[in-house]
């Protein structure tokens, strides 16, 4: 189904009104609707990238209490448990009773073909929507529009007594024809920098963030020969790989870490910055590569290019900051960054690029979490 079409059957049944609010966090299996905001929306205020899917429902929130119209939130389902606060002690009809349509990314579905951090989350999907209370359609590749209509008809007294409702979408289900292009205007190829982090680190912990950065830093391990041991790939839990690093750090404070994360992580959950610069350990180096999109799901423009992530770093209690945006200049800070005694932050900005035939780990997650841990057990 062509995603305009999609669209236009809930604008007419329902009450979303006519400027079309949507807010939420890119998913690429709703790449067809992502690319369809930004060829028709842009980045506006009738549509906006959240930072986390609960950050979108109390946006959306907002909207509603001030227009009454019914805004809709997009998301990974992998994103439904950022939501359940907010929709639970925010949204539902026991407490404000403010009602959204949420277009929800299927990954996981059951009897699928997916990625480990996928899985289980596929399987609660659908129930941890009934927990919440929101009905939900599941839209596949054959689903027609009259079955969409009627499903917005039965749930019209819904969401008129202020009850939200989803739309689960499965792989391939949306459609879009136009052709949208993310870039931008930086020049380090991310992969480039993380090898460098690898040739400086050495044998030094690494904790890479989900998508393709972990993807790219396994990939190179393979290139140089080198063991698998020394990383932690993060496959899942967007935003918390720094989180998982400090506790890493904290415990081994002998031990140098790494934690090469991603812009749009970082703004998931950027009060864990706070954290590390209140604990400040001084064998942690805080690495984020930078290209202002999350590209693993699309190339959906994040903030960053508005943020001055450095201030924020420095703010948050960091003791060395650095800026690059050329592989001399990160050649220079990862050495510093590598003899430093001090908790350093280093902020990439790197280009929107990746290789087309960029594989996936080969390994299994627990496998990769059994060797980490017993090349850690050997570390003071």
């Amino acid at each position: 189904m062509k995603v305009e079409d999609f669209i236009q059957i809930i604008e007419k049944s329902c009450n979303v009104g006519t400027k079309q609010f949507f807010t939420g966090v890119p998913d690429s299996q709703l790449k067809a609707l992502c690319d369809y905001l930004i060829s028709t929306e842009g980045i506006s205020q009738n549509h906006i990238i959240t930072a986390n899917e609960g950050n979108a429902v109390a946006l959306a929130a907002g909207y509603f209490l001030s227009t009454k119209q019914i805004p809709i939130v997009y998301l990974q389902n992998s994103g439904e448990g950022n939501i359940v606060n907010p929709v639970a002690s925010l949204t539902n009809d026991n407490v404000y009773g403010i009602p959204m349509i949420f277009i929800i990314g299927y990954r996981g579905e059951p009897n699928t073909k997916d990625e480990p951090q996928h899985i289980y989350q596929g399987k609660i999907t659908l129930k941890l929507l009934d927990d919440l209370d929101i009905e939900h359609f599941i839209l596949g590749k054959e689903t027609k529009e009259q079955e969409i209509e009627d499903f917005l008809h039965a749930k019209k007294d819904n969401l008129k007594n202020g009850k939200s409702i989803a739309f689960v979408i499965r792989k391939g289900a949306l459609e879009f024809d136009g052709k949208v292009s993310y870039q931008n205007k930086n020049t380090i190829i991310r992969e480039n920098a993380i090898e460098n982090i690898v040739d400086i680190a050495q044998e030094d912990c690494v904790v890479s963030t989900t998508g393709k950065i972990s993807r790219e830093l396994f990939e190179i391990r393979v290139k140089k020969k080198q063991s698998h041991q020394y990383d932690f790939l993060t496959v899942g839990s967007m935003g918390h790989s720094s989180s998982i690093a400090l506790g890493i750090a904290i415990s081994k404070p002998q031990t140098k870490v790494w934690c090469i994360d991603g812009d749009g992580a970082v703004l998931m959950h950027m009060g864990a910055m706070a954290v590390i610069g209140a604990n400040s350990p001084q064998n942690f180096v805080h690495i984020v590569l930078n290209n202002e999109a999350h590209e693993s799901v699309g190339g959906m423009p994040t903030v960053m290019s508005q943020i001055n992530l450095r201030k924020i770093a420095e703010g948050c209690g960091y003791k060395k900051t650095f800026v690059v945006d050329n592989m001399n200049e990160l050649k220079e800070c990862l050495k510093i960054a590598k003899g430093s005694k001090e908790l350093t932050f280093i902020e990439v900005k790197c280009s929107i690029n990746s290789r087309s035939d960029l594989g996936r780990p080969t390994t299994t997650a627990k496998e990769n979490k059994e060797n980490f841990m017993r090349y850690l057990e050997g570390k003071e």
